[in-house]
């Protein structure tokens, strides 16, 4: 285990503790404020879709980003709500597959490795993952895949390269999921599938 804190991880899990009451506090205002018009408007529609899809991305993000200490644990209900509640409406669709109670450091690893699939899928398409005796399964199957192979390179690096945007610390952060639980990514990359072992 490292002697230092792991800054950006505490940093994310401040962030979603931070945010999640209050986008909760415009559901429940939202839901409120249409229970007294009776129904529904489009931009009230609108606007309840748009706080449950904050509120699920938030959620997944604490887990994906948030601290995980070793002896952390999460519930598979919890996790497979969160998907559900994040990939609702959406182009991807994932179907979880493990046993009642999870690590959750192998959860946050999954989730990272989830986030790297996704987008390669940004056509859509079908993910599976799955937590089996020996280790975990993650298998996605589209149509057709952008995948940039100089971005799966970086599954493999120790660190992060300098021209690492935003939108693509999934994969900078992996490696040291990885290093921090002595696990080995095996990755098969196809035109139209992604297999993912770790």
């Amino acid at each position: 285990m490292s002697e230092h804190p792991d800054l950006a991880a505490l940093i994310g899990s401040r962030i979603c503790h931070d945010l999640i009451s209050p986008i909760g506090a415009i559901g429940n205002g939202v839901e409120l404020l249409m229970m007294e018009r009776g129904a529904a408007s489009p931009e009230m529609a609108l606007i309840a879709e748009s706080v449950a899809n904050a509120n699920a991305r938030i959620r997944f993000f604490r887990v994906a980003f948030g601290a995980a200490g070793q002896d952390a644990r999460i519930a598979r209900g919890e996790v497979v709500s969160i998907l559900a509640d994040m990939m609702r409406g959406g182009r991807i669709q994932v179907d979880w597959l493990s046993p009642p109670e999870l690590s959750r450091p192998e959860v946050k690893l999954a989730f990272l490795l989830l986030q790297c699939v996704e987008t390669a899928l940004a056509y859509g398409g079908k993910v599976r993952v799955e937590r089996g005796e020996t280790g975990w399964l993650i298998q996605a199957e589209a149509a057709r895949m952008k995948i940039d192979p100089a971005l799966w390179e970086v599954l493999t690096e120790r660190h992060a390269p300098p021209e690492i945007a935003a939108g693509q610390v999934h994969f900078a952060l992996v490696p040291g999921a990885l290093a921090a639980q002595g696990r080995r990514l095996v990755t098969e990359l196809k035109d139209n599938a992604i297999r993912l072992r770790f």
